[in-house]
C-alpha cells in the first residue's frame, strides 16, 4: 500500500513557523498586502478524503490563496480550477546548451503548485537551481521538512550546470508557504518574472506542427509549447492528483530562426511505457537526455524522461509523434 503524507511531516520546525509572526516580505507585488493577510485559508466544502476512490482537490480561487502569495512575495493563477500555480522562471540566468541559448521558458521553467484537500494542503513543485545553489536549496527544504522527490538535468550539455529539484509537501498551507519560501531564498530566483512583453512570432510553421502532433499547441514567450494530460487518474494515498499539479507530458518548440527549432521537455510514463518510448525517440534520432521519478509513491508509478533535438521544426514533430503514440495520453483532438 502506499504511504501516505500527513501534516506531521512537516517536523517541529514548520510546525513553530505558524506560531511566528507575519514574514515581512520585501519587493511584493501584491498590492495592499498586508502581515494580517497571512490568515489561514477559508475552508472549502467538498468530498471527503476517505472516499474509496480518493479525493480530488477542492475547488479554489486565486482570492482563497493571497496568504500563500503574500509569504512569497509572488502571485500565482489557479490552473483548472483546482490548483495554485507559481511559476518561479530563471529570467536571472543565461545558459546555453550545444551552442542554443536557452529560454527561460523553454528549460529553465521551475513552479510551485498548491492543492487545497479537506484536512491539508498539498505543495508540489519543480525549482531550478544552479549547482552552487543546490546545497543551500537541499538544506532549506529539509530543514522546514519538505520533501525533495526528483533531482535531475533537463539538458545534456549545458553551461552553467543547471540542476531541478522536485518538492512535495503537505500540511498547513502556510507553514508550506514559509518552507518554500526559505528554499527560495537561497538561490536568486527573482521575486517576480519581468511584465509580460508582447508576444513575438513564432518563426514555425505551427498549423503542420499542430496536425503533426494531433494537437493544439500554445505560443508562451516566444517558445511554441503543448502540454499533454495522461488518461489514467493518478493518486497519492487518499488524494487524486489533477494533471495541473505536473503530471503532463510536455513538448516545447524553441525556434532557432529559418523555421528551425530545438525540442526539449518531458514524458510522464509508467513503467511499460519506458522502453517503448526510448526505442521511438531513438529510431527518429532524437537524444534521451535523463530518465527518474517526480514523486516518491504515486499510482499507478510514473517516470519521467527529458529529451533534446534540432533540426525543422515540422520533421521533429513528425519524429516525435510516435513517442506521444506509445503512451495513455488523452486522445488526440485532430
Amino acid at each position: 500500500m502506499p504511504r501516505t503524507r500527513h501534516s506531521s511531516n512537516l517536523g517541529a520546525r514548520a510546525r513553530a513557523l505558524l506560531t511566528t509572526s507575519a514574514v515581512i516580505v520585501t519587493g511584493t507585488s501584491l498590492a495592499g498586502a498586508s502581515p494580517t493577510a497571512a490568515a489561514p485559508l477559508t475552508a472549502i466544502s467538498g468530498r471527503d478524503d476517505h472516499s474509496p476512490q480518493g479525493a480530488p482537490p477542492l475547488p479554489t480561487t486565486a482570492s482563497d490563496w493571497k496568504p500563500v502569495a503574500y509569504i512569497l512575495g509572488r502571485t500565482g493563477s489557479v490552473i483548472g480550477g483546482t490548483v495554485y500555480h507559481v511559476a518561479l522562471p530563471r529570467t536571472d540566468l543565461k545558459v546555453t546548451s550545444k551552442g542554443v541559448a536557452i529560454k527561460p521558458g523553454f528549460a529553465l521553467g521551475g513552479y510551485v503548485n498548491f492543492a487545497k484537500y479537506r484536512e491539508h494542503a498539498l505543495v508540489m513543485g519543480d525549482l531550478v537551481i544552479t549547482e552552487d545553489e543546490l546545497p543551500k536549496v537541499t538544506d532549506a527544504l529539509q530543514k522546514a521538512g519538505i520533501e525533495q522527490t526528483g533531482l535531475h538535468k533537463h539538458l545534456l550539455q549545458q553551461s552553467p550546470a543547471i540542476w531541478r529539484t522536485h518538492i512535495h509537501g503537505m500540511g498547513d498551507p502556510l507553514a508550506l508557504a514559509r518552507g518554500v519560501k526559505e528554499a527560495l531564498a537561497a538561490t536568486s530566483i527573482p521575486a517576480a518574472p519581468p511584465s509580460k512583453p508582447t508576444q513575438p512570432p513564432i518563426d514555425l510553421d505551427t498549423a503542420t506542427i499542430d496536425k503533426a502532433l494531433g494537437r493544439k499547441g500554445t505560443a508562451d514567450g516566444g517558445i511554441y509549447k503543448f502540454s499533454i494530460a495522461r488518461r489514467d487518474t493518478v493518486t497519492e494515498g487518499r488524494h487524486i492528483l489533477p494533471p495541473a499539479l505536473g503530471i503532463t507530458t510536455a513538448v516545447n518548440f524553441q525556434p532557432l530562426g529559418g523555421r528551425m527549432a530545438a525540442i526539449n521537455g518531458d514524458f510522464v510514463m509508467t513503467a511499460d511505457e519506458v522502453n517503448k518510448v526510448i526505442r521511438a525517440l531513438r529510431r527518429s534520432g532524437i537524444d534521451v537526455v535523463e530518465l527518474h521519478n517526480h514523486m516518491l509513491d504515486e499510482q499507478p508509478r510514473l517516470f519521467y524522461l527529458h529529451f533534446w533535438a534540432t533540426g525543422d521544426g515540422t520533421r521533429l514533430a513528425q519524429a516525435i509523434r510516435p513517442a506521444l503514440d506509445v503512451t495513455n495520453l488523452t486522445k488526440p483532438t485532430a
